[in-house]
């Protein structure tokens, strides 16, 4: 099992970090263009537990894959998990915490993963895996500053 951790501050109040975040149309705009990400289910403004989301990314070479998340825990102006139910890990696990603090608010990611194939899989973790995840969160990282004039 692997474990990814981002802390990023935001200056801005907690309520405009949840709305933010808490809204599933801004998924794409946090996403590297080239992971093509195109939403294909009907999303409401606000999430929701139980919410099921499915999705195509391009996570490597230009190959669609399905991808289908679960807003599996809500607690608003806290934080809220999704979890993968269709895609290519065996378990994912992504937790979204905001913290109000002096000047605005610190947003933690936790992501839990497990690869598919065993041995192959461990193999490949940190020669594509890793890398490309914090290639993502990277790029997620500078759009959230930008957004938020960070």
């Amino acid at each position: 099992m692997y474990q990814l951790k981002r802390t990023q501050f935001i200056p801005a109040s907690i309520e405009a970090c949840w709305d933010y975040f808490s809204s599933p149309h801004n998924l794409k705009e946090i996403t590297p263009p080239s992971m093509g990400f195109v939403v294909h289910s009907e999303v409401p403004q606000k999430m929701y537990e139980g919410l099921m989301i499915s999705y195509t990314v391009k996570p490597l070479l230009g190959i669609p894959l399905n991808w289908v998340t679960e807003i599996k825990t809500v607690q608003d102006l806290e934080f809220f998990v999704d979890e993968q139910r269709v895609g290519p890990y065996k378990i994912w696990h992504h937790e979204h915490h905001f913290k109000e603090i002096e000047g605005g608010v610190e947003m933690t990611d936790i992501v839990t993963y497990v690869l598919p194939f065993g041995f192959i899989g461990r193999l490949l973790h940190p020669l594509i895996v890793q890398p490309k995840l914090e290639q993502i969160f990277a790029y997620r990282f500078q759009k959230v500053k930008q957004i938020f004039n960070a």
